[in-house]
């Protein structure tokens, strides 16, 4: 199981919000390079990374930060905000990135995400955000009427590499993620999910270590790492299994 450090972008800086509200910022490094390096140099294999601002204007912010990290890193790293055409996806493809999620487009556009898989085998994550087991979208100021599980089946046998699944009302709360009901989208689907929202302490990524066989690629921790709550070795170790 791979864990994820995760490198939120607001205004160039590494920021964490809660529950997605752009005005609950808190600042965690000025330096977000220097903030992949730490990561890397603490054994972290694979790097998340979101454009907050990106995801708000549905297009690229926060590039020459996103630049600067994977020069900086050599670890592969996936990134969302704000991707919603083919031309974005190839130009974060081409700038480095591994991989790219695509949220907002999945909803309203799924067709794109098809063709994007087809376009760019391997380099497609498709995340899911709910609300309440709704999908969200528009940087999560919008809940749609599709439960997460319809969103996630339609991309069954399109060639996505993962799903992203975050529980909106668990983000950036550090009150522990919801690991039932990601583990029951798991095994709903063959594409490998992994966990994202309210990861607080290893327990979580020990419960979801022990469900890992119904398909969780890995978990995405930010706050709990940033704040010290989750040690990066025992994190590791435990993932590995």
């Amino acid at each position: 199981m791979i864990v994820f450090p995760a490198i939120d972008l607001k205004d160039g800086e590494a920021v964490r919000l809660l529950k997605g509200e752009m005005d609950t910022a808190t600042v965690f490094n000025s330096n977000p390079a220097a903030q992949a390096k730490e990561f890397e140099d603490a054994g972290f294999e694979f790097l998340h990374m979101v454009d907050l601002n990106g995801a708000f204007e549905g297009r690229p912010v926060n590039r020459s930060v996103v630049e600067d990290i994977i020069k900086t890193v050599s670890m592969p790293t996936q990134l969302g905000g704000g991707i919603r055409d083919l031309k974005t996806i190839e130009q974060w493809l081409e700038t480095g990135v591994s991989r790219v999620i695509l949220g907002t487009v999945a909803v309203k556009n799924p067709a794109l995400v098809i063709e994007a898989c087809k376009v760019f085998p391997g380099k497609i994550v498709v995340g899911i955000d709910a609300r309440g087991g709704m999908v969200a979208t528009e940087g999560w100021a919008e809940t749609s009427d599709l439960e997460a599980t319809d969103l996630a089946r339609k991309f069954e046998d399109a060639g996505v590499s993962a799903i992203v699944y975050t529980d909106i009302d668990r983000d950036g709360l550090l009150q522990g993620c919801n690991v039932e009901s990601t583990a029951n989208l798991a095994r709903e689907i063959s594409i490998p999910v992994i966990a994202s929202g309210g990861v607080a302490s290893v327990e979580d990524i020990k419960q979801l270590k022990a469900v890992e066989d119904a398909g969780i690629e890995g978990v995405i921790c930010g706050r709990s790492i940033y704040d010290g709550r989750i040690d990066p070795k025992e994190a590791l170790k435990i993932a590995a299994g």
